[in-house]
């Protein structure tokens, strides 16, 4: 079986090669960088090894957020004959699957998304572990998961992506390698040798800020401060009359509140050799701006649909009919009132920090633009602020406060990017 390995690493650099070599020699091995630095791949070389090397008393394991993202970001990997080659002969497994058969041995797959996930390996004994993203999966289970460690010759391997200084990984971990019989290999796009140069250069200019430290440069760093610094009112914001074409209306995006403001953006992708992305048009209620006076759903809705019916109607068309309706994940009433007054509204993606990572790196490369029509938004957008408080605990937030037309942009923006990245950045999303 080495000699199905020995190709491999002609697709690795030096410093990736070393990394397996020296992994071996710690209990707990750690690879975390940029994106596309090779870390996974190289960690998965490292595993097979591992796998044929692991001690016969316990569970060999895998672990990562959910089985999907299992299946995504490890089998999609290990069943590629164009990545593992002949090995791939070698793994058995069935997408969805809680076990896979890897070198002649049952491995077994758990999901990790929450506190209570600790309970799954509970009393286990494991002889090889590998995780995925480590830095995203509950504290509590990576702390059960090394107590479980218990024989002879047993071993995890992780991989992550940077977090905060903070972040307990780094902290209790990483900084305490000796302590904890740890080794820790980190890498950054440059250390991958099998990336084509432009693909490097187009992938760095995306991302900004924190997000650039992190996924370019592969540092731990804390969020600190206005989450969108790059803001700058002559090169985003536009007046409504001077906007460029508009060649697609992608989404609407919704936040909704009760006692607090419902806010709606309206998403395009201009008709330019180079699109870009545009909040064209925006619309909202407060309570606050009327007295205190809160709105049933179904009035809600009605004053919705006639803002959106006045954008692209028969009568005042000037944009094409969205072709999506986002809301905010935690609306059911109103999402069940639009439907009843005949729009579908889609579940908005809520990952928060990719879809404010999305927005920074839109806003850092000139590709958003903001009409001056979104006046909430534009209230909004130089106040919002990491928590400094998240920060010092490890974690990644943002101050609740005056973000609605933010969400909203973020909702339709981070829900549609598999149709504007192609376009806007000229990559596979």
């Amino acid at each position: 079986m080495p000699d199905a390995l020995d190709p491999l690493l002609t697709l690795m650099s030096r410093a990736q090669i070393l990394s397996i070599a020296d992994c071996r020699r710690k209990k707990i091995a750690i690879w975390s960088g940029a994106v596309s630095a090779g870390k996974t791949y190289v960690s998965l070389y490292a595993f097979l090894i591992a796998v044929l090397d692991a001690p016969p008393g316990g569970r060999i394991i895998i672990v990562g957020r959910t089985l999907d993202t299992i299946q995504t970001n490890i089998f999609t990997l290990l069943t590629d004959p164009a990545i593992f080659g002949e090995l791939t002969k070698h793994v058995q497994y069935t997408p969805g699957a809680k076990t896979a058969r890897i070198l002649g041995r049952t491995v077994y797959l758990y999901g990790a998304n929450n506190a209570e996930s600790e309970t799954k390996i509970r009393g286990m004994t494991v002889a090889l572990a590998y995780v995925d993203e480590a830095t995203i999966l509950p504290e509590g289970f990576w702390d059960m998961l090394m107590t479980r460690l218990r024989v002879r010759g047993a071993r995890c391997l992780a991989t992550t992506n940077p977090g905060s200084k903070n972040h307990w990984l780094r902290k209790k971990w990483i900084l305490k390698a000796d302590e904890k019989n740890v080794i820790h290999f980190s890498f950054t796009m440059d250390d991958n040798p099998s990336l084509d140069p432009d693909y490097v250069r187009d992938t760095k200019a995306q991302f900004a800020g924190i997000f650039y430290q992190r996924m370019i440069l592969g540092q731990w760093t804390n969020a600190a401060g206005a989450v969108y610094a790059m803001w700058d009112e002559d090169r985003h914001l536009v007046k409504h009359a001077d906007l460029p074409p508009i060649a697609r209306t992608l989404a609407v995006g919704m936040d909704y509140g009760t006692t607090n403001t419902t806010a709606a953006l309206l998403l395009g992708i201009t008709d330019e050799q180079q699109p870009r992305l545009v909040l064209i048009d925006e619309w909202h209620y407060s309570s606050a701006e009327h007295h205190g006076e809160t709105l049933p759903d179904v009035e809600l809705s009605k004053r919705f649909r006639e803002w959106l019916a006045s954008k692209h109607g028969p009568e005042k068309r000037y944009v094409p009919a969205p072709e999506y309706v986002f809301l905010d994940p935690s609306a059911a009433s109103m999402r069940a009132q639009l439907h009843d007054d005949g729009i579908t509204p889609w579940q908005a993606s809520n990952d928060v920090l990719k879809g404010i990572s999305d927005v920074s790196n839109l806003l850092a490369q000139d590709r958003l633009i903001v009409s001056d029509r979104c006046e909430v938004f534009l209230s909004e957008v130089t106040e919002y602020e990491w928590d400094a408080k998240a920060s010092e605990e490890g974690d990644d937030a943002v101050v609740k406060k005056d973000d609605h037309a933010l969400d909203a942009a973020r909702y339709a923006i981070r829900s549609t990017v598999s149709q504007w990245k192609p376009l806007v950045y000229g990559l596979a999303a």
